[in-house]
């Protein structure tokens, strides 16, 4: 993965039923990091990571990032602090362009728009931003949900995969709208 200079990454939440949700509600994040990616959803470009997991809500688990409930806004930022986490471990990245379906927490992440509630996670995400954009252009994206966008659909099965503690399809087996 030398080299890589400019990255698109595509992140998503899922949230198992996003009412009255508490500590113990599962939530799902997912990202996969595309190279020559034109944006237009059409699958071009290369994938050349992915990640997924569950959102965490216990202080005392080593990758809690501070939600203190699983919903669809958590696991959306979960995903860029992930996403972020990843892009600061590659120090070869020069550009990244974050796509999300969620306004809300592409806003928060970038600092545009304050939080209301989960704010340690909401602040740990702006930390990472900051952080990530030291070197970097670093810019995020708004992308319609299931609309047959591949790598924003990867993202969602990645997501969902996780938040039902299910193994994501591999991609050579993967069809776009596969949850």
């Amino acid at each position: 993965m030398s080299g890589l200079k400019t990255v698109n990454i595509y992140v998503d939440g899922s949230c198992e039923n996003n009412r009255n949700v508490t500590s113990l509600t599962p939530a799902g994040w997912g990202f996969c990091v595309v190279i020559g990616d034109s944006g237009t959803g059409r699958g071009q470009g290369d994938l050349v990571a992915e990640k997924c997991g569950r959102v965490v809500t216990s202080a005392e688990k080593d990758d809690y990032l501070g939600a203190e409930v699983g919903s669809n806004n958590t696991a959306e930022l979960s995903a860029i602090a992930h996403a972020l986490r990843w892009v600061l471990v590659k120090s070869d990245i020069e550009e990244v362009l974050i796509r999300t379906d969620s306004t809300y927490a592409g806003n928060v992440s970038s600092g545009a728009w304050k939080a209301k509630a989960n704010l340690d996670l909401a602040g740990f995400v702006k930390d990472l931003w900051k952080e990530a954009s030291i070197g970097r252009s670093l810019e995020w994206e708004h992308v319609r949900a299931h609309r047959g966008h591949r790598w924003n659909e990867r993202a969602d099965h990645l997501a969902f995969r996780a938040m039902k503690e299910d193994v994501p399809v591999p991609l050579q087996f993967w069809k776009p709208g596969m949850r």
